[in-house]
């Protein structure tokens, strides 16, 4: 009888742990839809930016463009941009990124840069400032809101503005996931700085959708519309100079793209976290039934042993 309690004792075990894991599922699940609303929200914002500066650039390319955040010097020291979670239970979300900034600073210093860090989320904080003695770290960001704001791209972007104004480095790149689909995301490497200006507005530029279908989640994408009809008139005058319009726009254009860059991080944070959950809840049933089933077979062979011994004393 000892075993059959430790197997309903273990049941009973299972059975809450489900109840979590599927709590957590939902609560990713309602978040990844608070992050696409978020998403949908800073699109408008982004894309007129986008075509804003790509007219400018269009109207005075003929014209010297002197802007600090245009300026391509000698690369000597890179700065590298890792965008982690604060949190675990995402699967394999935390580990692919980390992963992937340890390969990219490998590279670096085998062609002779001087690569160093600004960390974002407590998971590549805690994992590189482990392994002091083989990363420079230059700063690190943590407790940013699960879905991104305005207000917690500010910091991340003043700390690389003034490491690439001062010259402590000559060339910024970010890392972090790209959203593909619930099940799918991968992390990638992106130039921040210098910027370009040529071809900022990227055509097959893609925005996530997340709807729901016969009691399902899925992903739907859509492309950013052409706006080719929203050229600038060629008789506009411009009040300033194409040196103070770069020089306001560009810091602005590069926020927009780090916040961008969270918020397809947190998207794929939390996705990856409701597939894990999921896939958790899924192992938690199955082992479930096959502990009912041993507990149903040890509570048979019980009672089968118990009849087979009444049987035998009334015998004698």
């Amino acid at each position: 009888m000892a075993n059959l309690k430790e197997i309903r004792d273990r049941i009973v075990s299972v059975k809450n742990t489900r109840k979590i894991t599927e709590a957590m599922r939902l609560v990713a699940a309602a978040k990844v839809r608070r992050a696409q609303d978020q998403v949908l929200k800073s699109r408008p914002f982004a894309d007129k930016l986008a075509r804003v500066l790509e007219n400018i650039q269009s109207r005075v390319q003929f014209e010297a463009v002197d802007s600090p955040l245009l300026s391509k010097r000698e690369v000597k020291s890179i700065t590298l941009v890792c965008i982690t979670a604060d949190r675990g239970l995402c699967g394999g979300y935390n580990t692919n990124i980390i992963k992937k900034v340890e390969i990219r600073y490998a590279e670096l210093v085998k062609q002779g840069y001087q690569p160093n860090l600004i960390l974002v989320g407590k998971k590549a904080i805690g994992y590189f400032q482990n392994r002091k003695d083989r990363y420079v770290i230059k700063s690190t960001f943590k407790e940013l809101e699960q879905v991104p704001t305005v207000k917690d791209s500010e910091g991340v972007t003043n700390e690389i503005l003034a490491e690439f104004l001062s010259e402590n480095s000559d060339r910024v790149e970010i890392i972090y996931t790209k959203f593909i689909t619930l099940v799918s995301c991968a992390p990638v490497v992106q130039t921040l700085l210098p910027l370009d200006p040529q071809g900022i507005a990227d055509k097959n530029d893609e925005i996530f959708r997340l709807t729901t279908k016969d009691s399902k989640l899925l992903v739907e994408k859509s492309s950013i519309e052409n706006s080719d009809s929203e050229k600038l008139p060629s008789d506009i005058v411009f009040e300033q100079s194409p040196d103070q319009l770069l020089d306001s726009l560009l810091p602005l254009y590069l926020q927009n793209q780090i916040l961008r860059a969270l918020q397809e991080s947190a998207a794929s944070e939390l996705a990856c976290r409701m597939t894990a959950m999921n896939n958790a809840s899924d192992n938690a049933k199955e082992l479930a039934s096959t502990l009912n089933l041993t507990y149903n077979k040890a509570r048979q062979a019980a009672i089968t042993q118990e009849i087979l011994e009444v049987v035998g004393g009334s015998a004698v």
